[in-house]
């Protein structure tokens, strides 16, 4: 796997402040922003794009542009017009993000991140994952050669814990999810590990290397519908990186002049989250215990990219609940579909948009399936349950 650079990328750049940085890896965000109590993720800064989008030139758009060798990106798009017409709206397909190499959106990010890691020669890459992250990240550094350490807890799938050790990767579990930030922002900060995932609190978003990956979604979108363009996207979100994304993907596009509308990207939660932090209530919702069957869009906080990219898409967040989403992966299955939860909230989210006039009937929409629901240990009356073999601890 080669791991070059690409050399339009001129700096680093707060989402919030907007302050150039030399460019580095900044894991806590930008120091600014973090000095003064409202910490922000910074992105790599492009001095110019190419001045049209094909397959052949996608390495072109990225931070990190070359391919690992085992297939991510170019997901396909599902038709599902019986659902569209059950929920009233012109037209609805779902980007299959499981079609992936392991099975999720995850394998974008992690692509990056082992190449970024391969470029400034890192021996471990760390990632705290109750999943499909864990799983990602230890393929992707099995494929670079680099160390990798899954940082878990407990209650972990046993299929998940299954593929992370059959790819190599060394599993630690803590007793919560705010303890896997402690241990990896100790490992993190002496420089034993290099970080895939955020490890603040309040947070801010993953590897800005990495995140930068899902802008390809947004451009492989654009490819897939040259003549009539998706109005809405449905995003299945936690901290925002696949949010921020597609989102930024798509400003990308429209300052290269390549679209003229923007399609909203909404953000699909199982608590009001970003309704309570837009309301001024503060990046960690105490008032949310996090605990959800949505495990891979669950806790309590969000970050200052998912505020930004509905603001610079004019898009809503919308909460969904554990039995609508399975509900609605029901009627995905129907369809001939199986995700996770997490990812059938999306078809939830939509439906409520859609009751709100927020979505009408002349909408075209995609939902991001962000995995398929085989990984899955249980239904959700059954998650939460210990898995049954003991997981190495460290303190």
């Amino acid at each position: 796997m080669l791991s070059k650079l690409n050399p339009n990328v001129a700096a680093m750049k707060c989402l919030q402040c907007g302050q150039l940085y030399p460019l580095n890896d900044y894991f806590e965000g930008c120091p600014l922003c973090l000095q003064s109590g409202t910490p922000a993720s910074v992105v790599p800064h492009f001095a110019d794009f190419p001045t049209e989008l094909h397959h052949g030139n996608f390495g072109e758009w990225m931070s990190y542009g070359c391919p690992s060798g085992l297939g991510e990106g170019n997901t396909p798009l599902s038709s599902l017009p019986r659902l569209a017409a059950t929920l009233g709206i012109e037209a609805l397909y779902a980007k299959n993000e499981f079609a992936n190499p392991t099975g999720s959106h995850k394998d974008r990010m992690s692509a990056i991140v082992a190449q970024r890691a391969l470029d400034i020669r890192a021996k471990t890459i760390a990632v705290a994952s109750s999943g499909n992250a864990g799983v990602s990240m230890a393929a992707y550094a099995a494929r670079a050669g680099i160390d990798c350490v899954v940082v878990t807890t407990p209650d972990m799938s046993q299929n998940w814990r299954r593929a992370i050790e059959m790819h190599g990767a060394r599993i630690i579990a803590m007793e919560s999810s705010d303890d896997r930030w402690v241990l990896i922002a100790r490992h993190a900060r002496r420089g034993d590990w290099y970080p895939a995932t955020n490890y603040l609190m309040p947070p801010v978003g993953s590897n800005p290397f990495g995140v930068d990956g899902y802008r390809a979604i947004a451009l492989e979108l654009y490819l897939q519908f040259p003549a009539v363009p998706p109005t809405d996207i449905l995003v299945p979100t936690a901290r925002g990186d696949l949010l921020w994304g597609i989102a930024k993907g798509y400003q990308d596009l429209r300052n290269t002049g390549l679209i003229s509308v923007t399609p909203r990207v909404h953000a699909v939660e199982p608590f009001p989250r970003i309704g309570r932090a837009r309301e001024g209530h503060g990046m960690v919702c105490s008032n949310f215990s996090g605990d959800t069957a949505m495990v891979s869009i669950g806790g309590n906080t969000v970050t200052f990219q998912s505020l930004l990219a509905l603001e610079l898409t004019d898009a809503s967040g919308v909460a969904v609940n554990d039995q609508e989403a399975s509900h609605d992966r029901l009627l995905l299955a129907k369809e001939g579909l199986y995700v996770e939860l997490s990812s059938a909230a999306a078809v939830s989210g939509l439906r409520k948009l859609v009751a709100q006039g927020k979505i009408g009937a002349r909408s075209r929409v995609v939902m991001i399936a962000t995995s398929h629901g085989y990984k899955e240990q249980s239904e959700p009356e059954f998650s939460g349950q210990l898995i049954s073999t003991p997981l190495m601890h460290e303190g």
